[in-house]
Parts: structure tokens; C-alpha cells; sequence
């Protein structure tokens, strides 16, 4: 249970720097300049295309060995990170790359007549965005960003590999102390599945909400 709390944290704060990112990187990508959108598509191509276990040893280790040289360079003293932001930033960095195209996506999706109406009032690009652009995107990026959060609940087993105790590695030792390895990954594979479970639930009350107002998606045809 301390594993699947740290699991939990993880998670919830890289998928919210991921959001973060992908907001970003989604505007840099539609409407910032050349060079912008040329750094926002390095940036998705390389994340996309890189293994994430690759990934997250590159900005674990790589990453917290130039933050320190750069602290040494500029005369102060070396700092040890800790595990939980460092396994917050590295998968909300991974994150960010995935969620920038699914948040582009869905700014694509909105009717760009409600978008010519907003600049035709004059209103300004980040009332823009808080008044027509996020609330009219939500419904089209609520699928993908779901599969980011349970997606996101799992990589934070990759973390293992570089010793930070969520659940994957609490399991693992606990199961090679006492031998019981059945039991204790059993034990973890139902835990993903309730947290998965729960997420469903949380998510299919969201979506809801966020398409409060529009048409009903007919299941199955007739």
C-alpha cells in the first residue's frame, strides 16, 4: 500500500506537469513562430520515438548530473534531488510530449467559427483560451487524455529501475523476502486494476460533465 501511495503521487503530479506541457507545446505548435514550432516537433518526435525506459534513465541520471555541474559551474554546492519529483519530472517531461498532440487534436477539432468570432471581438489570445478554446476542446481531448492518466499510472513502474519505491519495487521486495512471489504479484496486479477501475469512473463522470449540452453519441447503429 506505501508503494501504490507513491504510485499514486507520482502520477497525479506527472500527468499534471504533462497537462501543463501539452498546453504549451499544442498552442507552440499551432500558433507560435517557426522556430517554436520547430522545437515543439523535435520535441514530440524524440519522446515518441525514444523507449521511455531509455527515456527515463537518460533524464534521471543524465539529467540530475548536468543540474549539478551547472550548480558547481555557478559556485554553489551539488544538491541530491529527490526521488519523488525527480520521477514527477521525468514522466510528466515524457508525458508532456504525448499530450501536446492530443491537445493539438483537440484545439483542431473545435468549429474554427467560434474561434473567428472570438478574435472578431477582440478578445485577447489567453481569455481566449480560458472562455472558448479550453471548455470547447475538453470533450474531444478527454479520450486521449484518459488513456494518458492510465497510461501514466503504469510507466511509474518503470521508476523501479532507478530505485524509487513505488509499487512495482515494493512488491518485488517484499515478495523476494519472504518468497511468496504469487501472492505479492497478485496482490499488485489487483491494485492497478482497481486504481484502473476507479480512474474509469472518475473519467466517465468528467466526460459526461464536459458534454453536458451536447448531442448524445448513439452506440451501435440502426
Amino acid at each position: 500500500m506505501r508503494g501504490l501511495a507513491n504510485s499514486v503521487q507520482i502520477a497525479i503530479g506527472a500527468f499534471g506537469l504533462g497537462l501543463l506541457i501539452g498546453t504549451a507545446g499544442a498552442y507552440g505548435k499551432l500558433y507560435g513562430g517557426p522556430v517554436v514550432r520547430d522545437l515543439m516537433e523535435i520535441y514530440t518526435t524524440v519522446v515518441r520515438a525514444v523507449p521511455e525506459l531509455v527515456l527515463i534513465l537518460l533524464l534521471y541520471y543524465a539529467g540530475t548530473d548536468l543540474i549539478n555541474r551547472a550548480l558547481e559551474a555557478a559556485g554553489y554546492t551539488r544538491i541530491d534531488i529527490n526521488g519523488l519529483m525527480a520521477g514527477i519530472i521525468v514522466l510528466g517531461f515524457v508525458q508532456g510530449a504525448y499530450a501536446t498532440e492530443v491537445i493539438r487534436g483537440a484545439i483542431l477539432a473545435i468549429p474554427q467559427g467560434q474561434i473567428e468570432a472570438a478574435r472578431a471581438y477582440g478578445m485577447a489570445p489567453g481569455k481566449m483560451l480560458r472562455r472558448i478554446t479550453l471548455p470547447a476542446m475538453l470533450p474531444f481531448a478527454i479520450p486521449g487524455l484518459a488513456n494518458l492518466w492510465l497510461i501514466a499510472t503504469k510507466d511509474t513502474a518503470l521508476l523501479a529501475v532507478v530505485g524509487f519505491n513505488e509499487l512495482t519495487l515494493e512488491t518485488r521486495q517484499a515478495a523476494g523476502a519472504t518468497k511468496a512471489y504469487f501472492t505479492f504479484f497478485v496482490a499488485a496486479g489487483v491494485l492497478y486494476l482497481l486504481l484502473t477501475l476507479f480512474s474509469n469512473v472518475i473519467i466517465g463522470r468528467i466526460e459526461r460533465w464536459a458534454r453536458r449540452g451536447m448531442p448524445e453519441i448513439a452506440e451501435g447503429g440502426s
